[in-house]
């Protein structure tokens, strides 16, 4: 049963569906300013088409580590629809932690390099900078349970006739259903049973949230027309980490890196002496002013010598 009604949701959810536009977290709601930073849209402008022309796009993402989105597969498409470990758009940009799309808060990155999964429906995106003031997703790295709950951000349409993504992230709790090797079902909780992720959604994050951690369970792959109150396919975060981690693990050694421990032993640097001030009054030890007369008297003496021994050996030749 399962596997019928997988097929039945091949449909990718971030695809441009010409039979009815969908909408985007249907029935959710928006999110405050400031929520859920981690919160990635991924803008394409100007994608082949296979007709010689070209459209925009976008779809959902989370941020993982500094330089890292994880997306969706096929939000990377070449104008034969074939996923492709390359940027598709002549300009292809990432809104990172910008809630409010209007707003100047948040991150604009360029998306320089893709990697695409073997199998499963997920890829990671480089950006052109590390983000570091904003804390990363972190990756779920055991088996999601049925019933569990898990939250969705993303940035698609809200209504079946929009002509244009809306400018603020969008939310909604939903609950997981049935579960398979590499992806799981979930269906919507609130604000309604109906809630349900609509095109542009793709590769937006289902997250869990405990002691201010949030955690990404899984990624929005496809799902039927919305809003309904079905479940919708996402890819399972812990059954692809392992490959999420080989790709990123750079970055996040990076980012962490310690500072340089301090040298066990001291600085050989020679300091410069200082000059005395050009008030300073010149002065001298007491021991020294006692010395001088007799100092003087010696010099007195052996110039006399040197006097008296001229007159024996006559001129200095030069």
């Amino acid at each position: 049963m399962w596997k019928a009604l997988a097929a039945l949701l091949a449909i990718p959810v971030g695809a441009l569906m010409a039979a009815a536009p969908a909408e985007a977290i249907a029935n959710g709601e928006s999110v405050p300013d400031g929520r859920y930073p981690f919160a990635v849209k991924l803008i394409d402008n100007g994608i082949p088409t296979s007709d010689g022309g070209s459209r925009d796009s976008s779809c959902s993402g989370g941020l993982v580590s500094p330089h890292w989105v994880l997306t969706a597969g096929h939000c990377f498409q070449d104008e034969n629809g074939d996923r492709v470990d390359r940027p598709v758009a002549e300009e292809s940009l990432a809104a990172v932690g910008r809630t409010d799309l209007t707003g100047e808060d948040g991150h604009l990155a360029e998306v320089v390099e893709v990697r695409q999964h073997g199998s499963a429906d997920v890829a990671l995106a480089r950006l052109d900078r590390a983000i570091t003031d904003i804390t990363p997703l972190k990756l779920n790295r055991k088996k999601p349970a049925a019933g569990q709950k898990a939250r969705l951000v993303g940035y698609g349409f809200t209504k079946a006739t929009s002509k244009k993504t809306p400018d603020r992230l969008r939310t909604g709790q939903f609950r997981i259903g049935g579960i398979e090797k590499t992806e799981m079902g979930l269906s919507g909780v609130s604000p309604k049973a109906s809630t349900s992720p609509c095109e542009r959604d793709s590769g937006g994050p289902y997250f869990t949230e405990k002691n201010g951690v949030a955690t990404v369970v899984g990624v929005v792959s496809r799902g039927p027309s919305c809003p309904h109150t079905g479940p919708d396919i996402a890819t399972r975060v812990d059954a692809v980490a392992p490959w999420i981690l080989k790709v990123i693990k750079s970055d996040l050694a990076a980012a962490v890196k310690p500072s340089a421990k301090p040298s066990a032993k001291p600085s050989r640097t020679r300091e410069s002496p200082q000059a005395a001030p050009a008030n300073a009054a010149f002065t001298l030890p007491p021991m020294t002013l006692l010395s001088i007369p007799v100092i003087f008297a010696a010099t007195i003496a052996i110039a006399l010598a040197a006097r008296s021994t001229r007159r024996y050996r006559g001129r200095r030749r030069y």
